[in-house]
């Protein structure tokens, strides 16, 4: 009676090596979302590089028009330059708050981001407007189209970043500092700092250099 009852409904004996799936088995999403996150990272440090290394071959193709020495208003620069630095501090801040768990800390702290960030494109989009009235438009030469890509590139991205800075946040409010929620800020923190870098390369080789020039 043992022996049949040991039996499969097949009829055959089971084998003891056959392999079962485990659903007690732990799994790592983050792991693989960190790594796709890097892998977008990449892709996007080559859409820059494409993009600074268009504006390095017509940086100085002005077709008779005004060159950068004319256009750009450093100080101006020099202070959306700022709030954006700023705002990857206060990005750090609201990364230390979340390991601290304190949910009302990454709210604020991301908040503060998120204005710092618009207070970045609102600059932007005033110069762009300005340039434009001025009649430094893309279409002017090939310096100012390779200018207005390049930059304006930068700024979607930043404009992106604020679209999904403000997702997040509503994510966080509502569900809390979940496993998950902590991976796409730390996702998000990532994409942030690089855009800090990116236009670290931008002040200096399109603006302070076109200055100097």
């Amino acid at each position: 009676m043992s022996d049949a009852m040991s039996l499969p409904a097949t009829g055959r004996p089971a084998d003891p090596t056959a392999a079962f799936l485990d659903l007690e088995g732990h799994h790592h999403p983050e792991n693989g979302s960190l790594l796709g996150f890097w892998i977008y990272l990449m892709s996007d440090l080559l859409i820059f590089a494409c993009l600074f290394a268009t504006f390095g071959v017509l940086g100085r193709s002005y077709a008779a028009g005004p060159s950068g020495a004319e256009l750009f208003d450093l100080t101006l620069v020099a202070v959306n330059t700022a709030l954006l630095l700023l705002s990857s501090l206060t990005y750090g801040f609201a990364m230390i708050a979340m390991q601290a768990g304190s949910k009302r800390g990454v709210l604020g702290w991301l908040a503060i981001t998120g204005l710092l960030g618009a207070a970045f494109v609102s600059i932007e989009l005033y110069e762009f407007a300005h340039l434009i009235h001025e009649g430094a438009g893309p279409q002017r030469s090939a310096f100012l189209t390779s200018f207005f890509a390049l930059v304006g590139t930068h700024g979607l991205h930043v404009s992106f970043g604020i679209v999904w800075l403000l997702t997040l946040m509503l994510q966080v409010g509502r569900f809390g500092l979940t496993g998950a929620n902590q991976r796409r800020l730390l996702c998000l923190s990532m994409f942030w700092h690089f855009l800090d870098l990116v236009w670290i390369g931008v002040f200096t080789f399109v603006y302070l250099m076109g200055v100097l020039q």
